[in-house]
C-alpha cells in the first residue's frame, strides 16, 4: 500500500509541473528576453506607405534587433498601414488600445494625432512630425508632458530655396504642392512664403486632399510657375512618380523635403536621412521599454541636413547641377 501511495503522489506531481509549464507557456513568456520574461507588444501605426516613411520603418525595427530587441524573441511588434485614410487610423488605434500594448509608435503627424487623442494610457513615440508643438502632440520640444514624445523631421523651406537658387538662380515663380489638411505641410509652406516674400518671388498653391488630385494639381502648377515645392507631405511622397513625370514632361524643377522624394525623381533638397530618423526613433523606444516616462523626455531632431540631388531628373528638364553642389550631396542619385 505504502509503495502504491508513493507512485500515485509522484503522478500527481508530475502532473502539477507539467499544468504549471502549460500556464507559463500560454503567458507570452520568454527567459531570455532580459524583460523579466515578458515579450513587449509594440505596435506600429503609419499613415501611408511610401519611401520615406518605410525608411524609418525599417531603421526602427532593425536597430531594436542591433540592441538585442528582436521579434519573437523579446517583442512582438504589430505594423498596421491606414492606406492614408483617417478612419483607418482611428480604428487602427482602437485595437491598439483594446489590446493594451506596451508601446505605440505612429510614424508621421495624422498618426501620431490620431495615436495621442486615443491612447491616453499607453507611452505613444511618434517620428517625422514636422511641428509637434504646432500640431498639439507636446507642450513644448523640451518638456512634451502627458505619454507623448518621438522624433521629428523639421526641415527648412529657407534652406531647400536657397539650394533651389543655386541651382536654378532665375526661378521666381514656385508652386507650392501641398496637402492642405496636413497641419505639418502647412507649416513648412508658411515658411516658404515667408522666404518669397523676403526674396521678391511669388508663390502659387496647389493644393490637394488625396493622391488623385495630385497630377491635376501638378499640371495646373507647371503651366504657371519657374519651380515646384513640396515639403515633406505624405500625400505627395506617395504620388512621387506622377509628380515627376508631370514635372519632367513640362521641364519644370521639383524640390521637395525628403531625401526619398529625391531619390523618386525631386530634383533636390536639403534634409534630413530617414534612417537616422528611424534610428533616433528606436533608440527614444527602448529607454521607454525600460521604464522612462515619455512626458520627461525631449523630443529629438536631426540636426545634420544634407544635400540630395538626382542627376537623372536634372538631365532630363534641362538643368545642369553646379559642381560645388555635387561635391556638397550627400547623395547623388540616379548617376
Amino acid at each position: 500500500m505504502k509503495k502504491l501511495f508513493q507512485i500515485v503522489a509522484a503522478t500527481m506531481l508530475i502532473s502539477v509541473s507539467a499544468l504549471s509549464l502549460a500556464a507559463c507557456g500560454s503567458d507570452k513568456v520568454d527567459s531570455n528576453s532580459g524583460n523579466g520574461g515578458k515579450i513587449i507588444e509594440i505596435g506600429i501605426v503609419q499613415i501611408v506607405e511610401h519611401p520615406s516613411l518605410n525608411s524609418i520603418r525599417e531603421a526602427f525595427v532593425a536597430r531594436l534587433a542591433e540592441k538585442g530587441y528582436e521579434e519573437g524573441k523579446n517583442i512582438h511588434i504589430d505594423y498596421q498601414n491606414a492606406q492614408n485614410e483617417q478612419t483607418n487610423l482611428n480604428t487602427i488605434c482602437q485595437k491598439f488600445k483594446a489590446d493594451r500594448k506596451d508601446l505605440v509608435v505612429a510614424i508621421a503627424t495624422p498618426s501620431a494625432m490620431a495615436a495621442a487623442g486615443t491612447l491616453t494610457d499607453i507611452p505613444v513615440l511618434f517620428s517625422a512630425c514636422t511641428d509637434p508643438v504646432g500640431s498639439g502632440l507636446v507642450k513644448s520640444l523640451d518638456k512634451p508632458g502627458g505619454n507623448v514624445t518621438g522624433t521629428s523631421d523639421a526641415v527648412s523651406a529657407k534652406k531647400i530655396m536657397e539650394l533651389a537658387k543655386r541651382i536654378t538662380p532665375e526661378i521666381k515663380t514656385i508652386g507650392a504642392l501641398y496637402n492642405s489638411s496636413e497641419s505639418n505641410s502647412i507649416a513648412v509652406i508658411n515658411e516658404l512664403k515667408e522666404f518669397a516674400a523676403e526674396n521678391g518671388m511669388e508663390v502659387i498653391e496647389g493644393t490637394v486632399t488625396n493622391t488623385s488630385e495630385v497630377q491635376q494639381a501638378t499640371q495646373s502648377l507647371a503651366s504657371k510657375v519657374d519651380a515646384i515645392f513640396s515639403p515633406i507631405d505624405n500625400t505627395i511622397a506617395a504620388a512621387m512618380p506622377i509628380v515627376t513625370q508631370v514635372a519632367e514632361n513640362a521641364k519644370v524643377p521639383v524640390y521637395v523635403g525628403a531625401d526619398s522624394m529625391v531619390a523618386d525623381g525631386g530634383l533636390a533638397t536639403y534634409g534630413i536621412n530617414y534612417v537616422k530618423l528611424g534610428h533616433e526613433t528606436a533608440d527614444m523606444a527602448i529607454e521607454i521599454i525600460n521604464g522612462k516616462d515619455p512626458g520627461e523626455m525631449p523630443v529629438r531632431t536631426i540636426s545634420d541636413v544634407e544635400i540630395y540631388v538626382n542627376k537623372k531628373t536634372a538631365d532630363a528638364i534641362g538643368v545642369t547641377l553646379p559642381e560645388d553642389v555635387l561635391s556638397e550631396a550627400a547623395q547623388v542619385f540616379g548617376e
